[in-house]
Order: C-alpha cells, then sequence, then structure tokens
C-alpha cells in the first residue's frame, strides 16, 4: 500500500523536475548561445545533441519498432523538432516567462478537449481571458512582439500534437521512443540551423555549451515527460505542467533580468488556475468511470 502511495507521486515529481531543468537550459541557452548562433543554431545544437545523447544512452536498435509504431514516432518527433524551433524563435523578441504561457496553450487545449461539463467551459474561458491580456491587440500591446507570439502561439499548436503523438509512442519503452523521436526532431530542425549560422555551429564555446544545454533542456526533460506520459492520460499531462509558466518566469527573473509587469503576471496566474480547475473537474470525471 505504501508502495502504491509513493508511486503516485512519481509523475507529479518527474514534471516538475522537467519544468525546472527545461527552464535552467532554456534560459543559459538564451544567454549564451543566441548572440552567438541566433535562435536557429541554437535549436539545432540543441536537439542534434539531445539526440546523440540520447541514442548513445538507449541504443534503441535493440528493440524492435513496428510500422505503426514508427508513423507514431515520426509524427511524435516532427511535432518536437518544431515546437522546439517555434519557441526559440519567439524567445529572439518575448520574454521567456510569457513565451512558455502562450505556448502552454496548447496542453491546456488539448486538457480541455473532452471537456463537456459547464464548468469545464468556464476554464477555458479563463485561459482565453489571459490569454487576451498577453496577445498585443490594439493599443495595448504590453511591449510585446507580433511576430514573437506568432511563434508562441505556432509552438504551442506542435505542443498539444507532441502530447497527443507522444501518448501513442509511449507505448514502446520511453528510451527507445524519445530517442527515436528526438532523432526525428534533429533531421527537422538541424537542417535549419546549419543555413542560418553555417560554420558557427562549430564553435568550441558553441559546440561545449550546446552540449550541456542540451543534457539540461532536452535530454532529462523529455525523459522524464515520457515517464510521466506512460502513467498518465493526455488531459492529465497537460493539467500537471501547468507549473510551468511560473517556474519559467520565476527563471527568468533571476538568470535573464526579464521582468513582468503586474498584468503579464496576472495572465499567467490566469493560466494556472484554468488548468488547476480543469484538474480538478477532471478527477471528478474519472471517479464516476473508476467505479463504474
Amino acid at each position: 500500500m505504501t508502495l502504491s502511495r509513493h508511486s503516485a507521486f512519481i509523475p507529479l515529481l518527474a514534471i516538475l523536475a522537467s519544468v525546472t531543468s527545461l527552464g535552467l537550459g532554456t534560459s543559459w541557452a538564451k544567454h549564451t548561445l543566441f548572440p552567438l548562433v541566433g535562435a536557429q543554431g541554437t535549436t539545432a545544437v540543441r536537439v542534434g545533441f539531445s539526440a546523440l545523447l540520447l541514442l548513445l544512452f538507449w541504443r534503441p536498435w535493440r528493440w524492435t519498432l513496428r510500422r505503426a509504431d514508427a508513423r507514431s514516432v515520426i509524427l511524435y518527433g516532427a511535432a518536437l523538432g518544431a515546437m522546439n524551433l517555434c519557441f526559440y524563435m519567439a524567445l529572439r523578441t518575448i520574454p521567456f516567462g510569457i513565451a512558455v504561457a502562450i505556448e502552454f496553450s496548447g496542453p491546456l487545449a488539448v486538457a480541455l478537449l473532452s471537456s463537456r461539463r459547464p464548468l469545464d467551459f468556464a476554464w477555458v474561458a479563463l485561459a482565453i481571458a489571459g490569454l487576451g491580456l498577453l496577445l498585443p491587440i490594439g493599443h495595448n500591446v504590453s511591449g510585446l512582439d507580433p511576430a514573437g507570439v506568432g511563434f508562441a502561439m505556432a509552438a504551442a499548436v506542435f505542443w498539444a500534437t507532441y502530447i497527443l503523438f507522444g501518448k501513442r509512442a509511449s507505448t514502446l519503452h520511453a528510451g527507445h521512443s524519445v530517442s527515436l523521436g528526438l532523432l526525428v526532431a534533429a533531421m527537422v530542425v538541424v537542417p535549419v540551423g546549419v543555413l542560418h549560422a553555417g560554420s558557427a555551429l562549430l564553435s568550441p564555446t558553441v559546440l561545449l555549451v550546446g552540449l550541456g544545454v542540451a543534457l539540461v533542456s532536452s535530454a532529462i526533460p523529455i525523459s522524464l515527460e515520457m515517464v510521466a506520459l506512460k502513467r498518465l492520460p493526455p488531459q492529465a499531462f497537460g493539467i500537471m505542467a501547468s507549473m510551468e509558466p511560473a517556474v519559467a518566469a520565476i527563471l527568468a527573473l533571476f538568470l535573464l533580468d526579464e521582468y513582468l509587469g503586474a498584468v503579464q503576471w496576472l495572465a499567467i496566474a490566469m493560466f494556472m488556475a484554468a488548468s488547476m480547475g480543469s484538474s480538478v473537474t477532471a478527477q471528478r470525471r474519472q471517479r464516476p468511470a473508476a467505479t463504474a
């Protein structure tokens, strides 16, 4: 009984560790790599090294891959690569915490996709209101660049598809799906980074920092996310990840000196409240199903 109770915390701890590691690595990348190789080059070294590290660690060729699973892995990896590229493109012009909050509308949409009860739509309305406070619409643009917001919203779409395809791929061993998924992601983003940064990617500083960033902000978080995805439905995963916008904003405050205004903090709080509220209603839906 005690072991079962403790195992229930594994998904939460995995997501918490994933969010923190991702925030640290992303802040490091923005501070050090952006001035050297830009967002595209940063994405290339991060995802490329992450794929290399996990391929060497997990050696996915040891497992058999069925055709149906291969399709899920390809879709999962392509979504992962596009999500990373769009997110780093957004970070060029908007703060880390804001980019994460906008991007988080993707998993929140997944969490609320099957919503039918009136209270669920209240959480949707709260999330939309929070997004409205961040979007540069009309005269109150809050200093946000429209292109950066657009890239963050594109990243949200790819994050939602990453969760859905990642859940399909989670029927495989976590190391198998993650390593092959990152290989596909690298095939998507590395050519873009090479076209943008060229030989600058071969700088010893870029390679060394890129390796560290890959480990901290990609290889470790993605592996932890797959651990959580194997134990949670897509809706619950999106809900539990609701802490990410706040964690990102706090880390960016201390590591990047990115200060947010009261309205922006309010918007982040609204996103988190919508996620927490949807978590409660999701649990209430699951209990009757479990007892039926």
